[in-house]
């Protein structure tokens, strides 16, 4: 039997639209330079930072004479480093994401390719992780807008499978990476153990979380009514319900109020939160992420 064929996610007409963010967000991150965007890395680069006590064997240049003349007191000069702005992408590509026409996974593949490029065009570094319950792949860090080729071939090979769990996979993710840097974390966040921990994990660790929270538009408005059996699309679990009107209506309102609490919970500890859904083309969705902030400061 033959294998069915994948649906082409980057197509030309993608890449047509790639250039044209790039060249939006140009215009507007224009006025600002990428000294606004330094890493928070001490060092002897030209912008004052703090002080530290002079210790034997630094170098007298650093030397703060003006403080040691109202303390007498031997401090020395930090200064911020410029390095380039790390952006982490973490994908899930866990079996609920392949849910919808277009996919909540393709979907999601086109936002994280269209950010990680004009990251790159910014002289940034994107890299890229795939997970489920686990990290399932991982693109290092790339450089350069020669190298989006490369990272559309690899998350062209990624496929949806297994459960989602944040939280194990924020907790690997921190322990793996080094630098510091921004973290977008695209998911449908269905996870039954729940979202703030991971979150919380990136905060608590030193990196920037940026969350895209992605749905099918059914799963908020399903057209369901009757008599049905019900699959867990992760965990494999089945169930027969009987769809009532009521029920319907609890459900929507469930949906909605959980889709609010991440939001709520993201704007409570100052993390940028887009919600959307794969009704909505994917390059309006960057646009509004540009002209709204956060992304790329």
């Amino acid at each position: 039997m033959a294998k069915e064929k994948q649906p082409v996610v980057f197509d030309d007409e993608f890449q047509k639209k790639l250039e044209y963010l790039h060249i939006v967000a140009k215009k507007l991150f224009s006025g600002a330079n990428r000294a606004d965007r330094k890493t928070k890395l001490v060092g002897s680069g030209i912008e004052f930072a703090d002080h530290r006590n002079y210790s034997p064997g630094d170098d007298f240049r650093y030397i703060d004479w003006n403080l040691y003349g109202r303390i007498d007191k031997l401090m020395l000069r930090l200064f911020e480093e410029e390095e380039d702005l790390f952006v982490y992408f973490l994908v899930d590509c866990s079996s609920s994401m392949a849910i919808g026409k277009p996919s909540k996974h393709h979907y999601a593949l086109k936002v994280a390719a269209a950010l990680g490029y004009v990251a790159l065009a910014n002289l940034d570094r994107a890299s890229y992780v795939l997970f489920g319950d686990k990290i399932k792949d991982n693109m290092p860090p790339a450089r350069g807008k020669a190298r989006i080729f490369n990272i559309l071939d690899f998350l062209s090979a990624s496929r949806c499978e297994g459960t989602t769990s944040l939280n194990d996979i924020t907790k690997s993710f921190v322990l793996k990476q080094k630098r510091k840097g921004l973290v977008v974390l695209i998911s449908d966040f269905y996870d039954a153990e729940g979202y703030q921990s991971a979150i919380d994990t990136l905060r608590y660790h030193k990196f920037d979380p940026f969350v895209v929270q992605v749905t099918d538009p059914k799963e908020a408005e399903p057209d369901l009514y009757g008599d049905l059996a019900i699959v867990d699309c992760e965990g494999g679990a089945a169930k027969n319900i009987t769809v009532s009107r009521e029920l319907l209506k609890a459900y929507k309102k469930a949906h909605a109020d959980y889709c609010k609490e991440i939001a709520d919970y993201c704007t409570s500890v100052a993390v940028p939160y887009f919600r959307t859904t794969t009704a909505l083309p994917f390059d309006e969705l960057v646009l509004k992420i540009f002209r709204v902030g956060g992304f790329l400061k």
